[in-house]
């Protein structure tokens, strides 16, 4: 079973420091210049990353950033690396669309010698800063962050600006039926709806009442408290699940999925202070590394 293994990336270098060219400052002519500096470089010579987390452009919001570059030009430059004789787009798909439409003939780039990596975590946190993703968008792009490059919702929320709760309680919408969670997507549900469903079993059919009454997010958490309500008491003792877990159970599971990439379940007693810990592995190169990491 034994093989060579690469340590844990952990943060690599820093969520703080891949925000920093996510939203780049504007230099002073007065200072040095950074590294690699904003260049202007041919529009053709740059390509569009095939990995890109996100895979829709709204036509509409394309055409108002069409109009703004036709006007401004290309305020943000694309983030690129190295590719080919050439550079593919790190972040910045959109302008790069955009710049397109507007028929200009170069586009302002930092180059950045990222890895596969690295390359993939900037293209997920541009998604994360963008004010028009759902917050289905934005659970799945925490997750990727966690289970892909081991960062806790501590560190997210530290180098993003928002607080870890906030953090937690989206990445809890991702235990939702799909046919909810693509509601969301939809934007016929929105986060506080979803949130109010999470603790319920019959999430699925209160969520077709809402959309369809239109349901404000107090008289959804009405709703769902009635429907707890009418459950049977046995039934609910019997059938206890994951989701009547509380928030700051579900946050420690997400964090210590992320750190040993495996799926953590913690059952804490109610109570009292006894419990345990169900971790999955998926291969026996899992578990081999889950044995690693006990015994050191």
């Amino acid at each position: 079973m034994a093989k060579e293994k690469g340590k844990p990336r952990g943060l690599g270098r820093g969520l703080s420091a891949l925000m920093a060219d996510v939203n780049p400052e504007p230099v002073s002519t007065e200072t040095q210049a950074p590294r690699n500096a904003e260049i202007l470089v041919p529009i053709e010579k740059v390509k569009a990353n095939p990995d890109q987390p996100r895979r829709q452009f709204l036509q509409e919001d394309l055409d108002d950033l069409t109009a703004s570059i036709k006007e401004k030009g290309v305020l943000q430059p694309l983030i690129v690396r190295p590719k080919h004789g050439g550079y593919e787009i790190v972040a910045g798909e959109r302008r790069w669309r955009a710049a397109q439409a507007a028929q200009l003939h170069e586009v302002p780039v930092l180059i950045r010698d990222y890895s596969d990596l690295e390359m993939m975590e900037v293209a997920i946190i541009e998604n994360i800063q963008r004010a028009d993703l759902n917050a289905m968008e934005e659970a799945l792009s925490y997750k990727q962050l966690m289970e892909k490059f081991g960062h806790t919702q501590e560190k997210m929320a530290e180098a993003l600006g928002k607080s870890r709760s906030y953090i937690a309680n989206l990445v809890r919408l991702l235990h939702l039926p799909d046919d909810v969670q693509q509601l969301v997507h939809e934007r016929q549900l929105s986060a506080g709806h979803a949130r109010a469903l999470i603790t319920t079993d019959n999430a699925s059919d209160l969520a077709k009442k809402i959309v369809k009454g239109g349901l404000s997010v107090r008289a959804t958490e009405a709703l769902v408290k009635k429907s707890a309500s009418g459950d049977k008491p046995v039934a609910v003792r019997k059938t206890k699940t994951s989701e009547e877990k509380d928030a700051d159970t579900r946050a420690l599971e997400d964090d210590l999925s992320a750190a040993l990439r495996m799926k953590v379940s913690i059952d804490h007693k109610p109570g009292g202070e006894a419990g345990s810990i169900t971790i999955a592995y998926g291969n026996l190169d899992q578990l081999d590394d889950l044995c690693n990491m006990l015994s050191r």
